[in-house]
């Protein structure tokens, strides 16, 4: 379910965040799901704890996750407005600011697919 791509650019706690999230958002990962510990989900993807403690740090931090003590890292309920919708308003701003300054809309579309591809 989990995957990261150790050649990428892009950091690897980011990447786990980020699979975290869309998962939520394809409602693989739902409220209360419990998210594999720091040490199994590390051993699993050949990775150091401490990068998938990272992740989920962040992720607590933005309010994704929530963590029980002795009991692990769970997916936390959704606030008013669903993640998806944050996501959406944000990408929604960034695409009004890049046709601002000039992109076409064939470059931002290139552009999601480099960063799609950078993903996996």
């Amino acid at each position: 379910m989990f995957q990261v791509n150790l050649t990428s650019k892009v950091p690897i706690y980011e990447q786990l965040s980020g699979k975290i999230m869309e998962l939520m958002m394809k409602n693989v990962l739902h409220e209360n799901d419990q998210l594999p510990s720091v040490r199994a989900l590390a051993k699993e993807l050949g990775i150091n704890p401490n990068t998938v403690q990272k992740a989920y740090q962040e992720l607590e931090h933005n309010g994704v996750i929530y963590s029980v003590v002795g009991r692990g890292s769970f997916i936390a309920p959704l606030k008013d407005t669903s993640l998806k919708d944050k996501a959406m308003k944000s990408f929604d701003e960034a695409v009004l600011d890049a046709l601002s300054k000039g992109l076409l809309k064939e470059d931002l579309i290139n552009r999601i697919e480099v960063i799609e591809n950078d993903r996996i």
